[in-house]
């Protein structure tokens, strides 16, 4: 069978699916933490493996396929396609090393999570992939292969229109007062948080970035204020400023996206990309069903 993974920031999906050749289709789908070899050594990375992805498996295997119930997944895993943030020529062989150890039978291919995205949204077609999650990224995509990359430099340096950037965002305009009291009494109410509790998590607690775009579950949630509204198209508008104005050398006026942030918030996306003259193709919140119609 053969095993599909997008990870991002905060999650990762994983699919099993049969191989092509086989008569029945099946397909599992489970989702562990985040895994990120630029953040997490590969013995982190295989304890996830181990304690978080392999059990799933097991358990949805039992609700779903009788036959499969006593099947060692492990050993049951011949192909694996790994899709994730962080996964460069260097530090890819972090993941690949610790697939291999928990999936022994399977040849592993890891790669970035923007190709997976491109493969996702555009298939074998040509076209700008971009991803809109956690984290924010882009790329020129020729059906195959990525052509040209603007750097994302990460949610400190940029990531524009990523959900990181949307939270610091908001925290910058309710404590600094460009955004109206009424809007930063609600989210302090809504996060059960104080200012220096908020202070601690974005500079003395890991994964500030994950907290941050966690954020934007209260923005999506009260869009009624234009304000808020504001503050998402604004975000997506540096996007398309930093990013996809860019990609010069590219007659491709559409661009297709993944990510929790792009389906959260496609309106506005779609609203941004008109005032920059580009439309919007694809929007899907996970690569995962995307790569799972690409690998079948």
């Amino acid at each position: 069978m053969i095993l599909i993974a997008d990870s991002g920031g905060s999650k990762t999906d994983w699919a099993l699916i049969s191989l092509p050749t086989d008569t029945s289709k099946c397909v599992l789908r489970v989702r562990t933490q985040g895994l990120n070899p630029f953040h997490q050594s590969k013995d982190v990375i295989l304890h996830t493996l181990e304690q978080e992805l392999i059990p799933a498996l097991i358990k949805a295997t039992e609700q779903n396929n009788n036959s499969l119930r006593k099947t060692d997944i492990a050993k049951l895993v011949t192909q694996i396609y790994f899709y994730g943030a962080g996964c460069t020529k260097n530090l890819s062989p972090i993941v690949s090393e610790a697939l291999g150890m928990a999936f022994p039978s399977a040849s592993v291919k890891v790669e970035s999570d923007l190709l997976g995205a491109a493969h996702a949204v555009c298939g074998h077609e040509a076209g700008i992939a971009c991803i809109l999650g956690t984290g924010a990224n882009s790329c020129q995509y020729d059906g195959e292969q990525i052509v040209a990359n603007i750097p994302p430099l990460g949610y400190i340096l940029g990531d524009e229109g990523s959900g990181a950037v949307l939270g610091k965002l908001l925290l910058n305009g309710i404590f600094k007062g460009d955004l109206p009291t009424e809007i930063r009494d609600l989210y302090l109410e809504w996060s059960g948080l104080s200012y220096p509790e908020i202070i601690d998590k974005v500079y003395r607690q890991p994964l500030a970035n994950r907290f941050l775009a966690g954020i934007s579950r209260f923005i999506k949630d009260n869009l009624q204020h234009t304000e808020l509204e504001a503050l998402v198209e604004y975000n997506f508008d540096n996007f398309f400023k930093k990013n996809i104005l860019k990609y010069k050398s590219s007659p491709i006026r559409t661009i297709s996206a993944v990510g929790g942030i792009a389906a959260a918030f496609e309106p506005q996306l779609r609203a941004s990309a008109n005032r920059f003259d580009y439309q919007v193709g694809k929007v899907i919140a996970s690569p995962i069903e995307g790569l799972i119609e690409y690998y079948s």
